[in-house]
């Protein structure tokens, strides 16, 4: 009988078991396919909400340090449970199972099925993070808007209760999005609104993409298909010091 072949998901803001086990509805049982086992894991110190410079340093540095004995730890993938790919390029650095990224992917997901998207978000707060891995990336040119609710967002309870508000306000700025923004892609720009996300796509003429999902199928696809990321791109260092990281660091 084959083995099953575990995923380690980070989330990047330290909360309880509920925390996470909100997060983890945004993969559930039906939607991971035969042979797999999404296991979420949040770090234990670090960022609170992401909304500045500083949080996103303490997000690239907790994530790479949560997943960086993934592979030891025998796990088949790396998922990073946030659209700001913290962490993403030192992991797959320093790791040879995949690594992905829900902006990474759901970006290039949006690009498959359109010409231009925008990324709806909650607050402007979060602009940074998609300006950052945009850049990054080269897709600039390819994203019509970046456009929120202004609304803060709650990255443990989530969108819980406030469905009314929240989504009526979210169905508003994805059709300003399309309609004067020029989108023909919805990308959702936290894993942390996946609970809107089926109302959205039902609302919408458009797609629109729950990335934390799109990433999740992303990673099960290169597994399955034997596919790593490439090391000329993402090579490791000649001087390796995470193998010093362990248990504890924190």
């Amino acid at each position: 009988m084959p083995s099953t072949k575990r995923i380690k998901v980070i989330v990047p803001i330290p909360m309880d078991e509920a925390g996470v086990a909100n997060r983890a509805e945004q993969l559930p049982d039906d939607f991971v396919r035969e042979g797999f086992s999404p296991e979420f894991e949040a770090v234990p110190f670090g960022a609170a909400l992401g909304d500045s410079y500083h949080d996103t340093m303490m997000m690239d540095w907790t994530v790479f340090q949560a997943g960086v004995e993934a592979e030891r730890d025998g796990y088949a993938g790396v998922l990073i449970d946030t659209v700001s790919d913290s962490g993403l390029r030192p992991l797959r650095s320093a790791l040879s199972i995949p690594v992905v990224g829900p902006g990474e992917a759901s970006f290039a997901m949006a690009m498959m099925l359109g010409k231009k998207f925008s990324v709806l978000t909650m607050w402007p707060e979060w602009f940074p993070l998609y300006e950052k891995t945009l850049t990054e990336y080269g897709w600039s040119s390819r994203c019509a808007s970046l456009r929120s609710i202004d609304t803060r967002p709650d990255v443990t309870e989530l969108l819980a209760g406030k469905e009314e508000i929240i989504f009526d306000k979210l169905k508003a700025e994805a059709t300003k999005a399309m309609e004067e923004d020029g989108a023909d892609v919805i990308v959702l720009g936290s894993t942390t609104m996946h609970q809107s996300a089926a109302f959205l796509d039902a609302e919408m003429p458009i797609p629109v993409l729950n990335p934390g999902q799109v990433a999740y199928k992303m990673l099960e696809t290169q597994i399955e298909l034997g596919l790593r990321h490439s090391k000329k791109a993402f090579p490791a260092p000649e001087v390796p010091k995470h193998g010093e990281i362990r248990k504890g660091w924190y």
